[in-house]
């Protein structure tokens, strides 16, 4: 019994993929998909970025909007809390430090 994608309209052989690229990207942005098939079986599939995006759950970078919560981020912790706690940290010594890094894995406060 032959695969149900075998033949159906989305689908180019694996040859026709390779020489036609061109084309089979443009079908594959257009319809969402191609499978393509290799002796008569689908072996791969060739996804839009939309529908890879919709089956991922991802979606597009903002870099923009990446950078703003970014320079949101580094203002909210440049405090003077936050500059003597730097400081505090820099003047530990390797024991303390240790201490103090085991306490933060393990959610301890001092």
């Amino acid at each position: 019994m032959r695969n149900r994608h075998t033949r159906r309209a989305g689908s180019v052989s694996a040859t026709d993929a390779q020489n036609h690229f061109g084309r089979v990207l443009s079908r594959a942005e257009s319809e969402g998909a191609v499978f393509i098939r290799k002796y008569d079986r689908p072996t791969a599939v060739l996804l839009s970025m939309d529908r890879y995006h919709e089956l991922s759950g991802q979606r597009d970078v903002d870099l923009d909007e990446l950078t703003r919560e970014f320079d949101e981020m580094l203002t909210r912790q440049q405090t003077e809390e936050a500059a003597a706690a730097t400081e505090a940290l820099f003047d530990m010594g390797t024991d303390e430090l240790g201490r103090a890094a085991i306490r933060g894995a393990r959610g301890e406060s001092e």
